[in-house]
C-alpha cells in the first residue's frame, strides 16, 4: 500500500466540494485530520459560541467519513509540529489543506511547510484572495469596485461532488476523544439556545441552504425585517466550510429577483479576506492613521455601560433584543447587528474593539475578518468605512424597520407595549423592571460629534 497522505481540516469541515480531500483521496490512503490548536491563534482562539459549534461539527464530519469507511484523527497542540509528528509516525509524505487566510494560519501554513511537503488548496472563497486586483495588479481597498471585478469573474466553478471512496490507512494512528477536548459548556450550560436554533455539520449547512433557496428572490426586501427575518443563515455553516460559497452560488443565482444583493454579501465575505490579506493586523487595529488616538471613554461608568450593553439592559430596546438574541443564540440580526455596533461606538464611546471582542467569543460564524471589517466599517476607522459623524439612531431604526415582534421576542418585559410605545417606551409605559436608557440620543449624539470634533483638532 502507497504512502498515506494526510488531508489537515480547518475551517473546511465537508467532503463536499473539498480540493484538498479529493485530490489526497485519488492519490492512495488519507488520514483526516483536525487539530485543536489554541497556541498558534494565541490571543485568537476561538470564543465559547465557536468551540460549541465546532464540537458538534467534528462529530458530524466524522459521521461523513465513516460512512466512507474513514474517521476524523483528533489531535491536541501546535499545529505545525503535531502535523510533522504524525507524518513521521504514519509515514506520510504529503498534508493536503485548503488555503487559510487568517495570519495566525498563514504562519501555520510556513511552519508546516518548512517540515514536509505541505499541498494547499482554494475553495473556502468565491475566488481565491489576493486574485481579484486592480488593472495596475494591486489588491483593491474599496468594496464596491472589488465587487465589480469579482462579480465580472463569476459564476465560480462548479461544486464538485465528495470522493467516491476513501481508502483507509494499514493502520489508523491514535485519535483524542473529542468529548476530553471540553469544547462543550457545563457550568453552567449556557448552550440551550443554540442547540435549539442550530444543525452545525455539512447537511445541517444543505438543510439551511435548501430553505433559503425558496425565498432567495425575496432578499432585499427582507433582510433588513428582524420581526420577519429573510437571511440565509448561511453564515456560521460558510464560516465553518461546511459549505462552499461556490455550493451557495450556483444554488440560488438564478432565484431572479433582489438575489444579487445577497450575492454581493457572499462577495463582501471574499472582499473581507482580502482586506485581512492586505492588513493581518486588521482585527486590531484602526486601519486609519491616527484613529487609535481617538479618546474613547474608559473607567467605571464606561465599564459599567459596556456590562449593559453586554446584558442586552440599555434601555434601548432593539439594541437589547440583539444583545440578547445574540446571548441566547449565537447569532444576531445583521441589521440589529449594525445598529447594536453604532449605539456602542458613537451612543457610549466604547473603543471598537471591545465590541468586535464580545462578538467574537459569542458569535457563531465568528470570523476574524468578517468581524473586523464589519466593526471597523461601523467604526469609521477601516479602510472602506462609513464616516465616523454618521450616527445610527437605534429608536427610529427600529420603527423604520418594523422590528415590533423581535423585540417582544427577545425583551419580553416590553411585550404588553404597542407598537407604537414599544420601540421608545415612555416613562409612563416603561416597565418598573426595564432599564431607562443609559444616555439620552439627542446627548449622545452631541457627545460623539464634540468628541470627534476634538479628535480633529
Amino acid at each position: 500500500m502507497p504512502s498515506p497522505v494526510i488531508v489537515w481540516f480547518r475551517r473546511d469541515l465537508r467532503l463536499s466540494d473539498q480540493a484538498a480531500l479529493a485530490e489526497a483521496s485519488a492519490q492512495g490512503p488519507v488520514i483526516p485530520v483536525y487539530v485543536m490548536d489554541d497556541e498558534t491563534p494565541r490571543h485568537r482562539r476561538m470564543g465559547g459560541a465557536s468551540r460549541w459549534w465546532l464540537h458538534r461539527s467534528l462529530e458530524s464530519l466524522d459521521a461523513a467519513l465513516r460512512e466512507k469507511g474513514s474517521r476524523l484523527i483528533l489531535r491536541r497542540g501546535v499545529s505545525a509540529q503535531v502535523l510533522a509528528e504524525l507524518a513521521e509516525e504514519t509515514g506520510a509524505q504529503e498534508v493536503h489543506a485548503l488555503h487559510h487566510y487568517e495570519p495566525w494560519w498563514r504562519n501555520a501554513e510556513k511552519a508546516l511547510a518548512a517540515k514536509l511537503t505541505l499541498c494547499l488548496h482554494h475553495g473556502n472563497y468565491l475566488a481565491p484572495p489576493g486574485s481579484v486586483t486592480t488593472g495596475a495588479g494591486n489588491p483593491y481597498k474599496i468594496y464596491t469596485p472589488f465587487w465589480r471585478a469579482l462579480n465580472e469573474r463569476m459564476p465560480p466553478p462548479e461544486p464538485t461532488p465528495r470522493p467516491h471512496t476513501i481508502t483507509a490507512p494499514a493502520q489508523w494512528p491514535r485519535s483524542d476523544a473529542l468529548a476530553d477536548w471540553k469544547l462543550l459548556p457545563s457550568r453552567p450550560d449556557w448552550a440551550g439556545g443554540m442547540r435549539a436554533m442550530w444543525q452545525p455539520g455539512e447537511a445541517g449547512a444543505a438543510k439551511c441552504l435548501r430553505a433559503f433557496a425558496d425565498a432567495a428572490s425575496r432578499y432585499e426586501a427582507r433582510r433588513n425585517l428582524p420581526s420577519d427575518d429573510g437571511t440565509s443563515f448561511l453564515s456560521p455553516h460558510l464560516h465553518f466550510g461546511e459549505i462552499s460559497p461556490a455550493r451557495v452560488w450556483h444554488a440560488v443565482a438564478d432565484a431572479g429577483g433582489s438575489v444579487g444583493t445577497f450575492l454581493g454579501e457572499l462577495g463582501w465575505r471574499d472582499y473581507a479576506q482580502n482586506v485581512i490579506l492586505q492588513f493581518p493586523d486588521y482585527g486590531g487595529k484602526s486601519a486609519k492613521e491616527g484613529f487609535d488616538a481617538f479618546a474613547w471613554r474608559s473607567g467605571k461608568a464606561a465599564a459599567a455601560d459596556m456590562a449593559a450593553w453586554q446584558q442586552g439592559r440599555t434601555g434601548y430596546p432593539i439594541v437589547d433584543a440583539g444583545m440578547r438574541q445574540l446571548w441566547h443564540t449565537g447569532w444576531m440580526h445583521n441589521r440589529v447587528r449594525m445598529i447594536a455596533a453604532s449605539f456602542l461606538i458613537k451612543h457610549l464611546l466604547i473603543d471598537w474593539r471591545e465590541g468586535e471582542r464580545w462578538f467574537w467569543d459569542t458569535l457563531v460564524d465568528a470570523d476574524y475578518a468578517s468581524n473586523a471589517v464589519n466593526w471597523q466599517w461601523s467604526a469609521g476607522s477601516g479602510v472602506d468605512a462609513q464616516m465616523f459623524v454618521r450616527i445610527m439612531a437605534p429608536l427610529s431604526q427600529s420603527e423604520k424597520f418594523d422590528a415590533a415582534d423581535y423585540i417582544r421576542q427577545w425583551v419580553p418585559e416590553l411585550a404588553g407595549l404597542s407598537d407604537a410605545d414599544i420601540h421608545d417606551p415612555s416613562p409612563g409605559r416603561r416597565p418598573k423592571d426595564y432599564p431607562v436608557p443609559l444616555i439620552d440620543h439627542k446627548a449622545a449624539r452631541e457627545r460623539a460629534l464634540a468628541a470627534w470634533s476634538d479628535h480633529r483638532g
